[in-house]
This record gives structure tokens, C-alpha cells and sequence, in this order.
């Protein structure tokens, strides 16, 4: 399925190359600008999942960002995945406002000749908490069950049902659960 006659007068949508998209039919994309530019690109928005005011930018070849069912992503989001790489965010995940997540550093820098800075893909469990203005870097992985507190910057993995908080964001508990609902 593709975007929708609605979907696309609610959202800025760019599309240039080929593209796979995948929206469920109850997903709710409103205010998104949405930049797809390159080769075998992937998109996949899973079922009653809500997108508001974010961007979402894949550019290269073979990107693919995978977004699970039921989730939530807040306002000023930001989803960038380049030079082949996946962005791939679990079921029934709350993703506040601000929130940045990149799996690139957006350009090249070399030393000797050789790369030392290359893309890598970032996978989020199911079921996490990412608080206002966390950025999320690339090579890491949150294991499903996990909050990020507000203002952290994730540069290592964390592990599952845990409270990250800081920049560089640390495991200040573990054994944790949240819930959406009181």
C-alpha cells in the first residue's frame, strides 16, 4: 500500500527513486514531511501507529525504516537513514517530542585515506519510552521494556526493561516496566 489521496494532502511527501512503502490502513500520519530519495528504499508504518509533525528522510540505497504497530512518535521528531542502513522501532512504542535519530553522521570523514565514520543501522525494541529531546545515535540498539529519560543522548546500547538518563545516557535502574496508562 502506498501513501493515501489523504495521507498525501495532510503531509509534505517526496518520493524520487524506487520505493517500497507499507502503511496500515489505521495508521495516522498528520503534518509529516517525508523525503524517500534513492534506490530500493523501504518504508513500513505498522497498524493504528500515529506520526505527527515529524520528519522522516531516507536517502541512499537499500535504507530501509521499519516503524512497529501501535506506536506513537510526538511533534519536531526527526528520523534520518542513509547509506543503507535500518531504522527499525518496535510495537507499542511512545516516542515524545525532539526526539532525533540518526544512522549516520551525515557526511564522511576520513583519516589516512579511509573512512572513519560509517553509517550503522539502530534497532528499538517493542514497548520503550523515548522522553523529549533524547537524540538516539547510530549502532545502537534498546532493548524492548526501556525508558530514555528526558535530554539524554543514547551513544551505546542499552539493555532491555531498564532507565537510561544522561548524555552519554547510563543505566540508573534495571527490572523496570512503564505503562501508557496509570
Amino acid at each position: 500500500m502506498s501513501f493515501t489521496i489523504g495521507q498525501r494532502l495532510r503531509n509534505k511527501i517526496k518520493l524520487k527513486g524506487s520505493c517500497q512503502i507499507n502503511i496500515g490502513k489505521s495508521a495516522k500520519i498528520v503534518g509529516c514531511n517525508i523525503l524517500i530519495r534513492g534506490k530500493d528504499n523501504v518504508l513500513t508504518i505498522g497498524e493504528n501507529t500515529r506520526l505527527r509533525k515529524m520528519t522522516i528522510e531516507i536517502i541512499g540505497e537499500g535504507c530501509c525504516v521499519e516503524i512497529g504497530a501501535n506506536c506513537m512518535v510526538g511533534d519536531n521528531s526527526y528520523f534520518s537513514v542513509k547509506e543503507g542502513t535500518k531504522l527499525t522501532l518496535g510495537d507499542g512504542c511512545g516516542l515524545s517530542r525532539n526526539i532525533k535519530i540518526m544512522t549516520s553522521d551525515g557526511h564522511p570523514i576520513f583519516k589516512n585515506g579511509k573512512r572513519i565514520n560509517e553509517a550503522k543501522d539502530i534497532g528499538l525494541g517493542s514497548h520503550i519510552w523515548i522522553a523529549d529531546n533524547v537524540t538516539i545515535l547510530k549502532g545502537v540498539s534498546i532493548g524492548s521494556g526501556s525508558v530514555v529519560g528526558i535530554n539524554s543522548t543514547v551513544t551505546k546500547n542499552i539493555p532491555k526493561s531498564v532507565v537510561a538518563v544522561g548524555n552519554p545516557a547510563k543505566v540508573v535502574q534495571d527490572e523496570v516496566e512503564w505503562r501508557d496508562k496509570f
